[in-house]
């Protein structure tokens, strides 16, 4: 019978700590509570770029369910969108000038439709749509004012749109900061109810 050589130690069976799996049971590496997070959560340090992007990007990202519409079993913003771009594709092949209030009335079902779904997203903390709600009122405002300066006179002034530039952005400017506020509002105490 051959004798082991008591020179030579067997490898150990310990198992090594990966840093990549140094989290709860519980959860994925790369999650808020995770322990491979943790450098990057703890206060007084300012986030990265890289950090700062993946926030902005989590802003697109859906938390939780839609949120149903008072009308819920009925679809009626997607309803509206369909027949809003079916008319508008009708009066666009019929010819606009012969079609032309058909094709606003197109229109004009899209984007109502599309209002209610986004602005119902947003307000529940669902998913962010502050750049495209905030751009709103400044393209109503100067609608307004185009339409009402062509209705007293035959044609608006070249300068128009330039003076009404700076209001534009102010309103833009406005809206977006109050519009990204309570959208944060609402994705925290949407999160913290997924959260109970």
């Amino acid at each position: 019978m051959a004798k082991r050589n008591p020179g030579r130690r067997g490898r150990s069976r310990k198992r090594r700590p990966n840093p990549q799996r140094e989290h709860e049971p519980g959860q994925r590496a790369g999650e808020p509570g995770s322990r491979a997070n943790a450098p990057a959560q703890r206060g007084g340090s300012a986030a990265s770029p890289s950090q700062r992007a993946a926030g902005a990007l989590g802003d697109l990202k859906a938390v939780g369910d839609r949120p149903q519409a008072p009308w819920h079993p009925l679809p009626l913003s997607e309803l509206l969108i369909l027949a809003g771009a079916i008319g508008a594709l009708v009066a666009w092949l019929r010819g606009v000038e012969s079609n032309g209030a058909l094709l606003g009335a197109g229109i004009g079902a899209v984007v109502l439709g599309t209002i209610e779904v986004t602005l119902r997203e947003h307000l529940s903390g669902f998913r962010s749509h502050t750049a495209m709600l905030s751009a709103l009122p400044a393209i109503v405002f100067h609608s307004v004012v185009v339409v009402a300066v062509l209705a007293t006179a035959n044609r608006a002034p070249s300068w128009l749109n330039l003076a009404l530039l700076p209001i534009d952005v102010g309103l833009v400017v406005v809206c977006f900061k109050l519009l990204r506020a309570r959208y944060v509002d609402a994705r925290r105490e949407r999160t913290f109810a997924g959260l109970r």
